[in-house]
């Protein structure tokens, strides 16, 4: 709530606790009159009809309750409820007694002042609280009543009320000033007072800013004097013209000044209290027979000419109520946005200036607002843009609307920055205006620039690593070629020392020539093997579609000698499929694996599984698929050395006089699978075997298998 609401509402909180004072002050004074037996001031003027005491207790009560009612403290709204429930039952209590037993009879009236006024002056001063009296009272104070308990449901009907309340009170006002008995006594019952119709039109109007205080936004935007009087006034001409002719155009500004009020309902508000002014004026006055019908059908065409009229502004007060709600909600998404948001008319200049305007480019909205938006741009955009609005009234071509683009703009200290600009054109009317929605992009141009530097040094160190990755495949492929002379003279040498000078050796001798020949034969499959792995980095695949069943086949028939020695076996576990490969490089694949399935195994038949999985869940929850695998019943391998054995030369169980490997076997496989664009892993439990898996063009998923 802002603080022109907060004012209002005190206004509104006052002016009620006013009028119930007020209200207490007129009930008191009667109260007094009938206690000192002083006329003047229950009747005001000879002759007139005089205020109750009941009704003097009424008011007493209704103010209190009035008063109260305003007040947030519990007791006070506690006394609220009390005081309104007593003035609401006395006055129910009298219109009972009017229904019931008629009008001779004053008992509730008698009730209270029988006990404080002699009976002598109460016979004199005669009559009791008329029913239009009673009816106001016992409305007013319900809806006071519903107002304490049901604040939300109730500002609607305790405003309704208090117009009722108000057109009852002037109406006898109105037939004082007109001698119109009619309408200060309703029948052959007891009359309403004049200061009692006084007092009534300002409850009437306590009750009014009561239910304005309860909901602002309902807040009238005009005194409340003015529709008051053109009722007042709109009653006494209805009164001195029987035909009601003059009545109907009065009741048209009443309805109108409804368009000052905040409150939407106030037009049909304003159309039922003219209703009611229109039936009560009917009824004030006696008619000739043979005019008679022909005011009724004036009445009803004007009662539904200002219902027409209501509810035509109602309508246009509704419509304007939404478009005021959606200019509110626009106007504070441009207040919230992050990004400036800046309008301008056709000739450039700056109508709307948001926040964030004001913190991207250091002017306030007074600096800029009635400017040209030039003055946010920098040289070439400053000179260009006059020209291309020119352009654009001209020919209509929209070169910049309806696109966003990254020029840049300028602050007020100088400081050139770049920006993104999404510019739409609205039409209104006959013109048009252009919204500019602005977005500092320093910090992503930073970005991109750090991002392009990283990529600049990202790609030089890419082609520092090939060139160092060729320059060692080079090193490893001469180093190789080179070292096969001296250790081919060193085998030779170390063979004909053993042929001619065997005889002239000790054994000692012979046994050391013979483990230097024995070397010097395991360093040369050594250097072929790394000549070897240097050519697979540099040789190109020779990819095919290739059986991989016929590979498994031919390289297990090449192995029929060592699986006969070692009693082993190996079985296709299901169908292999056909995959693109380079077909002898794959065979070197499964010959080294399915070699050292067999030549590391414990068991006296050592059996080789070979298969293919669509898709491969590992035991710890990775994913992939399009796997083979190679199984046996081996010796397992420990977790610690699952990523050893892939590192050339490195093997788990040594022997240095062993002459049946390198340790590059693995070595090889994963090279040869990593060319393919394939990954290799393996499952293994120590004592029951392994599984080697591998994919051959795709890497293993890294999601978890239970997603």
């Amino acid at each position: 709530m802002d603080l022109q609401d907060q004012r209002r509402r005190s206004r509104y909180r006052g002016f009620a606790i006013a009028v119930g004072c007020l209200m207490v002050l007129l009930g008191v004074s009667a109260v007094a009159g009938w206690l000192l037996q002083i006329k003047a001031i229950i009747s005001l003027v000879p002759g007139f009809p005089s205020m109750a005491f009941n009704t003097a207790l009424c008011f007493v009560l209704s103010g209190l309750g009035l008063a109260a009612s305003t007040l947030a403290a519990r007791r006070f709204r506690l006394a609220a409820t009390i005081m309104a429930g007593l003035a609401a039952a006395i006055a129910a209590a009298r219109l009972v007694e009017i229904i019931t037993i008629g009008r001779t009879f004053h008992n509730v009236d008698l009730l209270i002042a029988r006990f404080l006024v002699p009976p002598d002056f109460i016979a004199e001063i005669g009559g009791g609280m008329g029913p239009n009296t009673a009816l106001v009272f016992l409305i007013a104070n319900l809806s006071l009543l519903l107002a304490l308990h049901a604040e939300r449901k109730s500002q609607v009907v305790q405003e309704l009320t208090s117009y009722v309340v108000i057109t009852l009170g002037m109406i006898a006002l109105a037939s004082y000033v007109t001698s119109a008995e009619q309408g200060y006594r309703w029948g052959p019952y007891a009359a309403m007072a004049l200061h009692t119709a006084i007092g009534i039109v300002i409850f009437g109007s306590g009750l009014l800013a009561r239910s304005w205080w309860m909901q602002p936004a309902n807040r009238a935007q005009i005194p409340l004097w003015i529709p008051a009087a053109v009722c007042f006034t709109g009653l006494l001409v209805d009164l001195y013209t029987p035909l009601g002719v003059a009545n109907g155009i009065l009741y048209v500004p009443l309805v109108l000044t409804a368009l000052w009020f905040g409150n939407r309902n106030a037009p049909l508000f304003f159309a039922f209290a003219c209703t009611v002014l229109l039936m009560l004026g009917f009824f004030a006055v006696r008619h000739d027979e043979a005019a008679f019908w022909q005011e009724i059908a004036n009445r009803t065409i004007t009662a539904a000419t200002l219902w027409l009229i209501a509810i035509l502004v109602f309508y246009f007060m509704r419509n304007n109520h939404n478009l005021e709600t959606e200019r509110v909600r626009f106007g504070a998404l441009v207040r919230g946005t992050p990004d400036a948001v800046i309008v301008i008319d056709e000739a450039g200049t700056i109508r709307s200036f948001n926040p964030a305007a004001e913190t991207m480019f250091g002017y306030s909205p007074q600096e800029t607002i009635g400017q040209n938006i030039k003055m946010l741009m920098p040289e070439p955009y400053h000179s260009e843009h006059d020209g291309y609005l020119a352009h654009y009234r001209q020919t209509g071509e929209e070169r910049i609307i309806g696109t966003t683009r990254m020029v840049s703009g300028r602050r007020k200290s100088g400081i050139v920055f770049p920006i993104d600009v999404s510019i739409s054109a609205v039409a209104t009317g006959d013109t048009r205006i252009f919204v500019g929605i602005v977005r500092d992009i320093s910090e992503r141009a930073r970005q991109e620039e750090r991002m392009k530097t990283t990529l600049a040094q990202l790609e030089a160190y890419t082609a520092e690593l090939e060139r160092s990755n060729h320059d060692l495949d080079e090193f490893a492929y001469i180093a190789s070629h080179d070292l096969k002379e001296p250790l081919r003279g060193l085998h030779n040498h170390s063979r004909f020392l053993l042929e001619d000078y065997e005889d002239k050796l000790d054994d000692d001798g012979v046994r050391r020539l013979n483990r230097l020949v024995r070397l010097s034969q395991r360093m040369e499959k050594l250097v072929n093997d790394l000549l070897y792995f240097s050519r697979l980095g540099r040789q190109q695949l020779a990819v095919k579609r290739t059986d991989i069943g016929l590979i498994v086949k031919d390289v297990v028939a090449t192995m029929e000698l060592l699986l006969e020695e070692r009693h082993a076996k190996v079985i296709i576990d299901g169908q292999l499929p056909d995959v693109v490969c380079d077909a002898p490089r794959l065979t070197e694949v499964f010959r080294n694996l399915i070699t050292n399935a067999i030549k590391y195994n414990d068991k006296p038949a050592p059996l080789v599984s070979i298969g293919y999985l669509d898709r491969f869940v590992g035991k710890d929850g990775t994913v992939a698929r399009n796997v083979f695998f190679v199984r046996d019943n081996g010796k397992g391998i420990p977790q610690e050395f699952h990523e050893d054995i892939f590192r050339i030369f490195k093997r788990l169980e040594k022997s240095q006089d062993s002459d049946d490997g390198t340790g590059a076997g693995l070595t090889f496989v994963r090279k040869i699978i990593a060319r393919h664009n394939g990954d290799i892993w393996l499952e293994s439990e120590v004592g029951a075997g392994t599984t080697f898996y591998f994919t051959l063009g795709k890497k293993r998923e890294g999601q978890n298998a239970a997603a």
